[in-house]
């Protein structure tokens, strides 16, 4: 990654989240097919759940990629989120790096499921598109978990539904409440599976890179993506290191707030939150007996 770094910084970085069954491999598909279609490369990585029990991972995305898999203009990654919070995988941004620097003009990246705290995806990609699809009960709480706030691009999947057109209304509502002082996010109506509205998306994401180059936010999002990998990488260093401290802790006897101290003071690091006011006068007795 080191000799590879200061070739990345061309592609158009693309990601695709939504509930799971909203159709985004579908629509990725549709994506891939349209950004073909214009003559560009594309690359895909696609990040599967994995089962917190036995630790693997279906990867069963690149079945509905099966149309691309003879195209060498068209790179699929399949990619296991291995417990990692966001709806990524833990390697997904050196996937993205690495898809850059190899010339891909176009990397769609594909989330496991959007969930409450899965909004990773918007520091890590210049255009955010949150799939929806109506009838499924839960948009509305999946707009209110802080997905109104990363989305570009809005697409209301499977536009022939009865209730596509109040699904449109809610999101038009949702974002009523909201300031937007730069990109107003677009609402777009699509079905993915002949491809209806493809072309209206693929105009829309290109508006918002336009508009990112224009205002000069372009720069600010790969510094965005650049500080979230720093931070990734730093965080899985550090969360080793805590594991294997963590293992002289556990034995030793004391309360969870003395044994983060005692972690926290072998990194180096005091602690700066008392947990003093929070206990009462005999449980302080006795903490300063043990002391």
């Amino acid at each position: 990654m080191r000799h590879l770094f200061s070739q990345t910084g061309r592609a158009l970085t693309i990601g695709l989240t939504g509930p799971p069954g909203v159709g985004k491999s579908t629509l990725g598909n549709a994506l891939v097919r349209k950004v073909r279609s214009l003559g560009k490369s594309v690359g895909v990585v696609s990040v599967d759940p994995s089962s917190p029990f036995s630790h693997g991972a279906l990867l069963g995305d690149r079945i509905r990629l099966t149309e691309h898999f003879t195209d060498s203009e068209v790179f699929i990654r399949s990619m296991a989120s291995r417990g990692h919070l966001g709806g990524l995988s833990g390697a997904t941004a050196d996937a993205v790096l690495l898809m850059d620097a190899f010339g891909m003009d176009v990397v769609i990246i594909e989330t496991v499921g959007v969930g409450q705290s899965e909004i990773e995806i918007a520091e890590l990609v210049q255009t955010t598109i949150v799939a929806l699809q109506p009838g499924s009960g839960d948009s509305i709480q999946v707009l209110k978990a802080g997905i109104l706030e990363i989305a570009d691009i809005f697409v209301v999947n499977k536009k022939d539904h009865p209730m596509a057109n109040q699904l449109k209304h809610e999101i038009r509502s949702m974002m009523e409440m909201l300031d937007f002082s730069g990109w107003v996010p677009e609402l777009i109506m699509t079905q993915a599976t002949s491809g209806d509205g493809i072309d209206e998306l693929w105009a829309g994401v290109e508006r918002h890179v336009a508009y990112l180059r224009e205002s000069g936010e372009l720069d600010e999002k790969r510094r965005e993506a650049f500080a979230h990998q720093v931070r990734q990488l730093a965080l899985g260093q550090l969360e080793r290191k805590l594991d294997r401290q963590l293992g002289s802790e556990l034995a030793a006897g004391v309360d969870p707030y003395a044994a983060a101290e005692r972690v926290l003071g072998a990194f180096g690091i005091s602690s700066e939150v008392s947990d003093e006011p929070a206990r009462a006068p005999h449980v302080r007795a006795s903490v300063k007996g043990l002391t």
